[in-house]
């Protein structure tokens, strides 16, 4: 398939104090460990336009959602617009939150501008080449982190060498569907979906985590001035922790030792890539009304019960989150429960719906770009990739466009049947959505893949 494409990019380090994102406690960043980028892809086929713009952070939530369309609409990029680009984000947790830091409308201004620059240097001049398409597989560095423990509950993260670990709760999905686009200089773009957290490192320096070191693996090996796009596919109960070792893997060797790996894994198939076949690409969206989590009138008394069991228990400041750690969830502490008990109670005194955006790039017949908001399980990408878009090549990007709307910061999304089983990402602390968010996102899938 011929195509014809544009790239950009910017650092997007922080230059303000604010807090790093993806934990309980507050991180204010101290140093740069490796940069954070924000990269803006244009492609043109069949005289028509899609781009795509992934940023180096946790999540893209309602508000930075918006800033990027108002900077777009500002620089007036011809034949690109808020409907025909997808915007996500690789989720490492070493980088500024945009949430909930009195300093995140700062940088989420700065981020959207650095985003629309890249996107105008990527509609500049557009390049001719030819779209391939592939597979690449590395079983190595992921796990379901998720497991059925001998008292018959499902703990999240229950540690390393754990005896009472009876086997995984789900799946994994080893596998790394891939786009590409070659010129005469070789290949001047990558496009990879790994299902995996970008959760390596810990502590308080600025990282793209493992995929920036992928990125910076591969990239010299490609012709000049070429890029790889790391999607993150659905992994919202995946890591990368092996229960069965007791190896440091919260360090910053740790990325790098899995970002070369995966490098080394696609760089072994990339000469196989084939033509995607057919012509021209085409753009798909559907915004989709999503519910709040339901609350039974038995949890919120249970909730209120623990409230007045620790009343001296403070889980309200940023101070009394500090050490915080899913250990400790496991592990069901006073601090932990009550902490739990406090976010049920706010999630049952909202209003606000949680809304959705889904969208797809196709490629010809047999390829296709899918979106998900926030952090969906693996069963959800597999679903996604093998019985709705089971004909083509399908890469899934997870934190795609808002991820929940207005006052949604992100979240986890469950399979309908992880609830009531025990693990974090199904409190309501974790996960503000209906329990049946899942299915409901899948059956509109399903009505988007029919479009052409």
């Amino acid at each position: 398939m011929k195509i014809k494409f544009g790239l950009g990019r910017n650092c997007i380090n922080p230059e303000v104090p604010i807090s790093l994102a993806g934990y309980f406690n507050k991180r204010m960043w101290n140093k740069v460990l490796d940069d954070l980028e924000v990269r803006a892809v244009v492609l043109k086929s069949g005289g028509e336009y899609a781009a795509i713009i992934q940023f180096d952070l946790l999540c893209i939530n309602m508000k930075l959602y918006k800033a990027v369309e108002k900077e777009l609409r500002r620089a007036d990029i011809k034949n690109i617009s808020i409907k025909n680009l997808l915007i996500c984000a690789t989720h490492t947790h070493t980088a500024p939150d945009v949430n909930n830091d009195p300093n995140s409308e700062v940088f989420v201004k700065y981020a959207a501008k650095k985003a629309i620059e890249a996107l105008e240097d990527a509609a500049e001049e557009l390049t001719p080449g030819e779209l391939l398409g592939g597979m690449a597989q590395d079983h190595r560095f992921l796990f379901n982190r998720r497991y059925w423990m001998k008292n018959g509950v499902v703990v999240t993260n229950p540690g390393k060498l754990n005896p009472d670990i009876l086997r995984p709760e789900g799946e994994i999905d080893p596998q790394i569907p891939m786009l590409a686009i070659k010129t005469d200089a070789g290949l001047a773009l990558l496009i990879t979906s790994i299902v995996n957290h970008t959760d390596t490192i810990g502590g308080c320096g600025v990282s793209a985590d493992w995929p920036g070191f992928m990125r910076l693996a591969l990239e010299p090996e490609m012709a000049p001035g070429a890029m790889v796009l790391p999607l993150i596919g659905a992994s919202g109960n995946i890591n990368h922790f092996d229960v069965s070792t007791d190896m440091d893997q919260t360090c910053y060797a740790e990325p790098e030792r899995i970002g070369k790996g995966y490098a080394e894994s696609i760089r072994k198939v990339w000469n196989d890539l084939a033509p995607v076949e057919g012509k021209g690409l085409s753009y798909h969206s559907r915004k989709v009304k999503g519910k709040l989590r339901e609350m039974d009138p038995v949890e919120i008394a249970e909730a209120e019960a623990i409230m007045a069991k620790y009343p001296d228990i403070d889980v309200t400041s940023a101070e009394s989150v500090k050490d915080l750690t899913s250990e400790d969830l496991a592990k069901g502490t006073p601090f932990a429960v009550k902490y739990f008990a406090n976010a049920l109670l706010q999630l049952a005194a909202r209003t606000e719906k949680p809304e959705f955006l889904l969208s797809c790039i196709k490629f010809g017949s047999s390829a296709v770009i899918a979106s998900l908001p926030s952090e969906p399980f693996v069963e959800i990408g597999l679903t996604l990739r093998r019985s709705i878009f089971n004909d083509k090549l399908c890469l899934v990007t997870s934190h795609g466009n808002y991820n929940g709307g207005k006052g949604f910061g992100g979240g986890y999304i469950p399979n309908s049947w992880n609830y009531g089983r025990g693990g974090y990402e199904a409190t309501p602390r974790s996960s503000g959505y209906s329990i049946h968010t899942a299915d409901m996102l899948l059956a509109n899938w399903r009505k988007l893949a029919e479009k052409k």
